[in-house]
């Protein structure tokens, strides 16, 4: 059998922990540089609060509902999401951490007869040990135990705990099911299966292997025959695999003219490319930066570039990429253009342990010194929180009215984040 721990509205959550002030009102979670809403509460989706709303539209749509925002808090969700998977491996026989709020959970040896009683049991530890609500789906396969999770999130009467455990339940619970969010099946698979009028998971697990394999390929057939209760899905189907590109890319919190702030704004896309490189111990040989204007604003003039350059040998150090990505920036920059939106995308990426030095520019001492300074800034952010250490190229000054520089500003907007609770400890209020 296969166990799926979901974390209830995991980023509201969060900000509960240290809040016990919100229980009970409606909060949501805003994407990078406040701009749309990327996680609601119950009581917030209770009030009609659609998902991906810009903000400013939030607050003229729902004005005195009560709403609490709060600006994206990574650090603090990163580190309920690892003493979350901590309880976790204490409990169960075999933990695999799929996102950052849910893991699977292969029970092989529990007592089938007593595995509703030991879920009700573990999603109550995690709520007493980390103050997060979870819930848990188990099933024979995880496609199964994904639809499962989804029944105890939203009946109480599973107490956080649903079980498939036999043909009847199976049906039961696939037919109750809508086609569209099963795990697996995306929007274009599930507009081809609305024209077969096939609307629920059972209408899709009694179709003929055959049609399902020649209209959805292996893929689908994977999703088919899990939904039957074979198991098609393999841990190491699930493991994170080396991605091939890393893209990081924002719409800017307005819209910006000057060569400076959209050079931080890349500086601070390109650091995050290096540092999600070294997270999977890659190295990448391409940096490509591009720039876009506001395609909303038909009035204005429009415009969209974007330059690559590579160097002799592979890197993932934040000195050296950002450094390329700023030459870039200013090879993509044309004066007079309202700027809305940029990125920075690393490819030709290798594992860290394959590079293979240019023989003629290879600076073997230099290449290093900057891996030492990265993973420096990697060990000071873990542990003191994001954005503690960073270069001077990720911030731009602001200008008093006599012309000096006075302050220096991030360029990533976050006005409404909640302090980091739970790594700095100086930062904890009860309120």
């Amino acid at each position: 059998m296969w166990g799926l721990i979901d974390c209830d509205n995991f980023f509201c959550s969060c900000e509960r922990v240290f809040r016990p002030d919100l229980q009970g009102r409606p909060v949501v979670v805003l994407s990078n540089n406040d701009g749309c809403v990327v996680a609601r509460s119950s009581e917030a989706k209770d009030l009609g609060v659609p998902d991906i709303i810009p903000y400013f539209k939030l607050m003229e749509q729902f004005p005195n509902s009560g709403i609490v925002a709060f600006s994206s808090n990574y650090a603090l969700y990163g580190d309920m999401s690892a003493r979350i998977m901590a309880v976790l491996r204490q409990e169960a026989p075999e933990v695999l951490q799929y996102s950052i709020d849910e893991a699977f959970l292969c029970l092989d040896g529990l007592d089938p007869c007593k595995l509703k009683e030991w879920g009700e049991n573990l999603c109550s530890k995690v709520r007493k040990w980390t103050g997060m609500p979870v819930s848990l789906g188990i099933a024979p396969t995880k496609t199964l135990a994904k639809v499962a999770v989804r029944f105890a999130k939203k009946y109480p009467a599973y107490k956080k705990c649903c079980i498939i455990g036999n043909e009847e339940q199976r049906i039961r619970a696939l037919q109750l099911f809508p086609v569209g969010k099963v795990w697996g099946i995306g929007h274009r698979i599930n507009r081809a299966l609305e024209a077969m009028n096939v609307t629920t998971a059972y209408d899709f697990a009694t179709l003929p292997s055959e049609k399902v394999k020649a209209r959805f390929h292996v893929t689908g057939l994977r999703t088919w025959m899990e939904l039957n209760g074979l198991c098609a899905i393999e841990l190491d189907d699930l493991e994170s695999s080396t991605k091939k590109s890393i893209l990081t890319s924002r719409s800017f919190p307005g819209m910006i003219r000057q060569l400076e702030q959209i050079k931080t704004h890349i500086a601070n896309y390109a650091a995050r490319c290096a540092m999600k490189l070294r997270s999977q111990s890659s190295a990448c040989y391409i940096v490509t930066v591009f720039v876009q204007s506001n395609h909303f604003r038909e009035d204005l003039l429009q415009y969209d570039n974007a330059a690559t350059s590579s160097f002799s040998t592979a890197t993932a150090s934040t000195i050296e990429i950002v450094g390329a990505a700023l030459k870039l920036a200013e090879a993509v920059f044309r004066p007079g253009i309202f700027y809305k939106r940029a990125g920075v995308m690393v490819s030709g990426i290798i594992a860290d342990s394959c590079i293979q030095p240019d023989l003629f520019f290879y600076n073997e001492a230099l290449s290093r010194k900057y891996r030492s300074v990265s993973e420096a800034i990697d060990e000071i952010n873990k542990r003191l929180g994001a954005d503690t250490i960073i270069l001077a190229s990720q911030q731009y000054s602001e200008k008093d009215d006599d012309g000096k520089n006075r302050h220096f500003v991030n360029a990533i907007n976050r006005r409404l984040k909640s302090p980091d609770y739970s790594i700095r400890p100086d930062d904890f209020t009860v309120k």
